[in-house]
């Protein structure tokens, strides 16, 4: 089920946001897509989360031209969970989340043109493989300390520890 809220934009370039389904991911990855939203107006991003999950956050405020997507609560709840981030709810992921989002894109207009997806949900690439559709990985994990920061995020630039990496609108990647 999509979920729009307000007017949906007219928009060359659909977003489908895929974070792993559990506390400590599901904002980063909100908080990267309304960080691409500042920067371009036309992007539509439609967001992945079970239907739990849409009960938790579908209230809270976010721009117009995010969407949710939702797919069926087929996994463990996180409230029976508490945060656990066992490896038998890994591999639930994995193996149930797959089938769902494939059937979600099929649902979706416009057609999906880019999946960000978090790293941890590998099933990601072989759907984005299958329809041809380009991936980013996003990598959900805070940065502690400078020393030992896997990511640290700012409006110009990406750093991997001592490495930085410049970042691109999505004007000049679509060039």
């Amino acid at each position: 089920m999509d979920h729009a809220a307000g007017k949906e934009p007219t928009s060359v370039c659909h977003v489908l946001a895929v974070p792993y389904p559990s506390r400590g991911h599901i904002n980063p990855m909100m908080n990267l897509c309304k960080s691409l939203l500042s920067k371009n107006k036309d992007i539509l991003v439609t967001f992945v989360v079970t239907e739990e999950w849409f009960g938790f956050i579908g209230s809270e405020p976010k721009p117009d031209n995010i969407r949710f997507g939702t797919i069926p609560n087929d996994l463990t709840s996180e409230l029976d969970r508490s945060g656990n981030y066992s490896p038998d709810f890994f591999e639930e992921v994995l193996r149930k989340m797959e089938a769902p989002v494939d059937q979600l894109i099929d649902r979706l207009e416009p057609p999906v043109t880019t999946i960000v997806y978090d790293t941890y949900l590998t099933f990601a690439i072989r759907v984005g493989n299958r329809r041809n559709i380009p991936l980013a990985s996003f990598w959900t994990m805070p940065a502690l300390n400078k020393e030992k920061s896997v990511s640290t995020v700012s409006q110009e630039s990406l750093q991997f520890g001592n490495s930085i990496f410049q970042l691109v609108s999505m004007e000049e990647v679509q060039t």
